[in-house]
């Protein structure tokens, strides 16, 4: 089987992954795009999860606009479509199971194509940007943004963030993805025949009592009980011992007075 056909979504619908996915938004998530956006415009949202930033995007398009979001998990979907009817938006937004290595659209189908932390899970992210270009229209933008785990940085030093750090990579990598994706966006992109691409990179911080109370006890969770853990475990990556002991690790720090952790984002702009 190839590695796309093999690739697994490493973390997983968990409460502490969807926790997670609802805080994003257009604003804090998808900023080095929103200026390019039009009333009347036709999205495609790749990967869109609980749907935050899809009901986002549908009022930067209104009137007249409209998006189509997907995911490749239902269940995430029935969430999306909830939180969208909740925000009175469902008359403009349009859900369906995808796979993005080879979308069921036309070609030439939307203005705008946007991925958010998508292309670090896939098997094949230069096949998936190439798909993404096939049903954007010409002279359309495709935009994506993802993580780039090795750059991620934090205060005050522990040693137990750095082994959770290269143990979540190593998990990543053993099932066909690539956590450090930030930083291949722009070499991606250019492989998937893009010529003309912008690339920027911006961060979330995490540095109130609030902030960093929030986003460690999400990771502890994340660490010990999410899809995340039975990955680790079930490919001989690590111990439930040892996932404990990562998950008190991100405890200790998120309690820390002077905590402070960021995360750096690759993003591109792309021309179809």
């Amino acid at each position: 089987m190839s590695t796309r056909e093999t690739a697994v979504y490493t973390h997983g619908h968990h409460e502490s992954v969807l926790r997670s996915h609802r805080w994003r938004t257009a604003a804090n998530s998808a900023a080095y795009l929103i200026g390019r956006l039009r009333p009347g415009m036709a999205v495609l949202d790749v990967g869109c999860g609980p749907g935050t930033i899809t009901a986002d995007l549908a009022e930067l398009v209104a009137p007249g606009g409209r998006v189509t979001a997907v995911d490749a998990a239902q269940d995430v979907l029935e969430q999306a479509a909830q939180y969208v009817q909740e925000r009175g938006l469902a008359a403009a937004v349009t859900f369906a199971t995808a796979d993005v290595h080879a979308l069921d659209f036309p070609d030439d189908s939307f203005d705008v194509v946007h991925a958010h932390q998508v292309l670090q899970h896939v098997g094949d992210p230069v096949q998936a940007l190439r798909e993404m270009r096939r049903v954007c229209r010409p002279g359309g933008i495709v935009a994506a943004r993802d993580a780039d785990y090795a750059a991620m940085t934090w205060y005050p030093a522990e040693p137990g963030l750095d082994e959770w750090l290269g143990l979540y990579r190593r998990v990543a990598r053993a099932n066909g993805g690539e956590p450090d994706a930030g930083r291949r966006l722009l070499s991606w992109a250019r492989a998937a025949g893009f010529t003309q691409v912008s690339s920027s990179a911006t961060a979330w911080c995490y540095a109130t009592a609030e902030e960093t109370a929030w986003w460690s006890s999400l990771w502890a969770d994340r660490t010990t009980a999410s899809a995340y853990a039975s990955l680790a475990t079930g490919g001989g990556h690590a111990t439930a011992a040892e996932l404990s002991a990562a998950a008190e690790a991100w405890h200790r720090w998120g309690t820390a007075p002077d905590a402070w952790f960021s995360v750096l984002n690759g993003e591109i702009l792309a021309r179809a």
